[in-house]
């Protein structure tokens, strides 16, 4: 049978636009999919929960400031390399595909050592370390936005493809009706604010949201994704007797499609994930990016992205307050007209599925390659 190989990680928001790929690639391509990723973290946990065989190898996380960190992962990195060259010694792929992050250097270095192809997307505006060093080996380079060719070597644009963010199919086939019945809501409710603090949560808009709670529980209902840091944080309290406007999760798992198609305004950080998962169900957006030194840079970039199309409001430094926020989301709750012309141009950007997209170039790939034999690696 032929063997198909995914690699990315360290976070979920590289694994889950990989898992939507491979939904669309399993109906195209008779394959064993399996996927390398890091030992440590919730990479396990989420791409077995999904049915794909996991293969755990050492990994280095890629920074690109001075730290004694470094010198220690390098060597992760190294034991990464070769245990990753073992699996696809052993597997012999037709390919290697790389959704990036950390976790995916190893694999692709291996996987160049054996003369496996590979492929890889980003999924920020600007590529990030792994992708650039992944990006040497691979056969096409998928992206998000038009305008992350032009962070390339020009010799290496003849290879990108733009086909925006691969979204998991739930996002397609939503569901506002599921929703109230997840919720226990009663038609008629109040207009819904949905908050995403992320899989840890956003220490940042879950303060936000504690000061501000009883201003924006007078004219919407708030969904909050706190996070599991947010429910852990003593210095996370909601000053609020009356809960009625307001529902808290830790994580909203399966249930996040549909959540999101019920609400009318979304508040959250601008990781690539979120803003295309917004975009695929025509969500406008109020964003607070994570800034410089809690990343590199690419929320920043990406909320810029989104403001400029007329998708996304964006708050940041001294916006990024009490005040600002209540007012920014009152006044869409006002202004309809507005607040639908955000949604059309989020679902405008949101369009083209992109998940099949790039299933169907690794499809006609593999159905033009041959499988590599034994005598093809070292």
């Amino acid at each position: 049978m032929n063997q198909i190989v995914f690699t990315g990680g360290g976070t979920a928001g590289h694994i889950f636009p990989g898992l939507a790929i491979i939904n669309e690639l399993k109906p195209l391509l008779d394959a064993r999919y399996s996927w390398i990723g890091s030992s440590r973290g919730m990479d396990r946990a989420i791409v077995e929960g999904n049915g794909v065989h996991f293969y755990g190898v050492p990994t280095g996380k890629l920074r690109r400031y001075a730290s004694l960190e470094n010198f220690i992962d390098l060597f992760r990195t190294v034991s990464g390399i070769v245990v990753s060259f073992c699996i696809l010694f052993r597997l012999r792929p037709r390919f290697v595909f790389s959704k990036g992050g950390f976790a995916s250097v190893p694999t692709c270095i291996a996987a160049r050592l054996l003369g496996i192809p590979v492929f890889t997307h980003e999924c920020d505006y600007s590529p990030g370390l792994a992708t650039r060093i992944n990006a040497r080996f691979a056969l096409t380079i998928f992206t998000s936005f038009n305008e992350t060719s032009s962070f390339f070597p020009e010799r290496m644009r003849n290879r990108i493809i733009c086909t925006g963010n691969p979204v998991r199919p739930a996002f397609y086939s939503t569901s506002a009706d599921r929703a109230r019945t997840f919720l226990s809501l009663v038609k008629p409710h109040r207009p819904v604010l949905l908050v995403l603090g992320g899989s840890l949560g956003a220490r940042q808009i879950n303060e936000l949201i504690s000061i501000s709670l009883p201003a924006l529980a007078e004219f919407c209902l708030i969904i909050h994704q706190t996070g599991l840091a947010g429910q852990t944080d003593s210095s996370f309290d909601l000053p609020v007797p009356d809960r009625t406007g307001y529902i808290s999760f830790p994580f909203i798992r399966s249930e996040m499609p549909d959540v999101l198609s019920l609400a009318d305004i979304v508040l959250a950080r601008s990781g690539s994930n979120t803003v295309w998962e917004c975009a695929a169900v025509g969500k406008p957006m109020v964003l607070i990016p994570l800034e410089k030194g809690g990343s590199r840079g690419d929320q920043i970039e990406n909320a810029a992205f989104f403001q400029k199309e007329g998708a996304a409001i964006v708050l940041r430094g001294k916006d990024a307050s009490r005040e600002q926020l209540v007012k920014t989301v009152s006044d869409l709750f006002t202004d309809n007209e507005r607040r639908t012309r955000m949604a059309n141009e989020a679902a405008r950007l949101g369009s083209g599925r992109p998940a099949h997209v790039i299933a169907q170039h690794l499809s006609a790939y593999a159905e033009h390659s041959r499988v590599p034999s034994e005598s093809d690696l070292p």
